[in-house]
C-alpha cells in the first residue's frame, strides 16, 4: 500500500499522562507505510497558554488540510474543556471533506456531559455521530455513548489502552520487604487519600514490613500531610513524576498494584503494572472490571471504602502464593493489548474508514 498521511491530535507529547502516553506508543509503534503528523491541542499551563496552544492548532489543522493530502484525522478527546475544543477541530476536518476517528479517553466524560444545557448536549451529540469511528476504551463506554449520545454501534469501536510489554518478569518470591505502588495523579479521584488512610488500618506486622509508594503528581503536600497525621512518614514514599524508564524499575521491584479511583476511562497505569506480572487491587470503575477479574488477576473494593480497601491489602501481603499467581495471570491477560498488536488493528481501521469515506462521496456524488 502507498504511504498515507494521518493527522492526530491531542495532548502535548511532552505531558505526563495517559493520553500523550498513548499517543507516543502509536506514532512509535504504527505501520511503516502510516505517516502521522501530531498536532498538539492542549498543554498544561495559564490560559493563556492554552488558548494560544489551541489556536496555534486550529492554524495548524487548516494548513495542513489545505495542503496536504490528508487521508484521516484521528482526534483524543478528554473530558472538561477538552470537548468544546474537540468540537470545533471535527467540524473543522468534516468542512474540509476529512474522515473523522475520534478516541475517547475521559474518565469523567459523563460529569462534563451532564453539565451541559441540553442544546450543548445535542450539538456534541450531532458531532460525534458525524465521526465515521468512535474509538471507546472499553464495552462499558461503549454502552455509555450509544445509550446516551446516540451513537451507531457499529461506528463505536471498542479498543482497551495498549501497552508496551516487558520482555522478562522478575522472580518476586521471598519478598523481605513488600512494596505497593501507586501510580498516578495524586488526588481524589484516583483515590490516593483513600489509599493513604487504608495503608494506616494495616497491623502494625504488616507495616514494618511493607512500604507504600506513590509515584505521580497532583496534590502531593495534602497527601504527605494526611501520612505525617497517620504516623506514615516513614513507611510511605511520594516520588513525584517519574518518566517511564523510573516507571518501569519501579513496577520492577513492586510486589502489588493498587489504584482505587472514583472514576476512571480504561488506566495506562493498571495495563502497564500487569504487564509487569502484578496482581491489581483496583475499583469496578470505567473499563476495569473487564480486565481487573476478581480473585484470577486482582481484587476489586468499592470505591471510597477504606476498611474493604485494606483488607485487600491485607490479604495480598500476607498470602504470598496469591499474590504471585493473581501476577501471573495478569501478565497473561494483559499480553493481547500489545502495542504491536493494537498498531496492527489500528492501522486496520485507518485504512478502513478511509476507504468507506471515499465510497461514500463517490455514492453522494452519483
Amino acid at each position: 500500500m502507498n504511504q498515507f498521511k494521518i493527522l492526530m491530535i491531542g495532548a502535548s507529547l511532552k505531558q505526563n499522562g495517559g493520553i500523550a502516553t498513548v499517543e507516543k506508543l502509536l506514532i512509535q509503534y504504527i505501520a511503516p507505510n502510516i505517516k502521522i503528523q501530531h498536532i498538539t491541542s492542549h498543554d498544561e499551563g495559564s490560559i493563556l497558554h492554552r488558548v494560544t496552544v489551541f489556536g496555534k492548532a486550529l492554524a495548524n489543522l487548516l494548513w495542513s488540510l489545505l495542503s496536504q493530502k490528508i487521508a484521516l484525522v484521528h482526534i483524543h478527546l478528554s473530558d472538561g474543556g477538552s470537548l468544546l475544543r474537540k468540537a470545533i477541530l471535527v467540524i473543522l476536518a468534516l468542512v474540509f471533506g476529512k474522515p473523522v476517528l475520534m478516541h475517547a479517553h475521559g474518565a469523567e466524560f459523563h460529569l462534563t456531559y451532564n453539565k451541559l444545557p441540553q442544546w450543548a448536549q445535542q450539538a456534541v451529540s450531532w458531532v460525534f455521530r458525524h465521526c465515521q469511528g468512535f474509538i471507546v476504551l472499553s464495552k462499558t463506554w461503549q454502552d455509555y455513548y450509544v445509550d446516551n449520545l446516540g451513537l451507531n454501534p457499529k461506528q463505536v469501536i471498542v479498543m482497551p489502552n495498549p501497552t508496551e510489554l516487558p520482555a522478562q518478569v522478575p522472580n518476586r518470591q521471598n519478598s523481605t520487604k513488600i512494596n505497593l505502588v501507586f501510580c498516578g495523579r495524586v488526588g481524589q479521584r484516583k483515590g490516593a487519600f483513600d489509599l493513604i488512610e487504608a495503608f494506616a488500618k494495616l497491623p502494625d506486622s504488616q507495616k514494618q514490613s511493607t512500604q507504600l509508594i506513590l509515584a505521580g503528581d497532583g496534590e502531593i503536600a495534602k497527601a504527605q500531610q494526611l501520612a505525617a497525621n497517620l504516623n506514615l512518614a516513614e513507611q510511605v514514599t511520594f516520588l513525584g513524576w517519574i518518566n517511564s524508564q523510573q516507571r518501569d524499575e519501579l513496577l520492577s521491584k513492586a510486589d502489588m498494584f493498587i489504584l482505587p479511583s472514583y472514576n476512571e476511562g480504561l488506566p495506562m497505569a493498571i495495563l502497564e503494572a500487569m504487564g509487569w506480572g502484578l496482581p491489581i487491587i483496583a475499583t469496578p470503575v470505567g473499563g476495569i472490571p473487564e480486565l481487573v477479574i476478581a480473585k484470577q488477576n486482582g481484587l476489586l473494593v468499592t470505591p471510597g471504602n477504606i476498611q474493604q480497601l485494606s483488607q485487600a491489602m491485607q490479604l495480598l501481603i500476607a498470602d504470598e502464593n496469591l499474590r504471585l499467581s493473581l501476577g501471573k495471570v495478569a501478565r497473561k491477560n494483559v499480553e493481547q493489548f500489545d502495542i504491536r498488536n493494537y498498531c496492527h488493528h489500528l492501522a486496520e481501521i485507518y485504512y478502513s474508514l478511509s476507504q468507506f469515506h471515499q465510497t461514500e462521496e463517490v455514492v453522494h456524488e452519483n
